[in-house]
């Protein structure tokens, strides 16, 4: 399998990307009793939507998820 070599506008996307993602699943495995609502944090969110538009990437999913699989496949 080819080694993906990403720009460093690239590779912080994809680090954004995967914070949001382990904060979205932090959140969903949180108590089962529904106490608290679900919620991503604005700002990670809002990192994640810098890091793609700097990279070029915002509209572009189909481009940034040949990046992330190529970088980080899976196990």
């Amino acid at each position: 399998m080819p080694t993906a070599v990403l720009t460093d506008r690239e590779r912080t996307a994809v680090q954004a990307y995967l914070r949001l993602l382990h904060t979205v699943r932090a959140a969903f495995d949180g108590p089962p009793d529904g106490g608290r609502p679900f919620m991503v944090p604005p700002a990670v969110l809002a990192e994640a939507e810098q890091a793609l538009a700097q990279a070029g990437l915002a509209g572009n999913e189909a481009e940034f998820f040949r990046l992330l699989r190529d970088w980080c496949p899976p196990a």
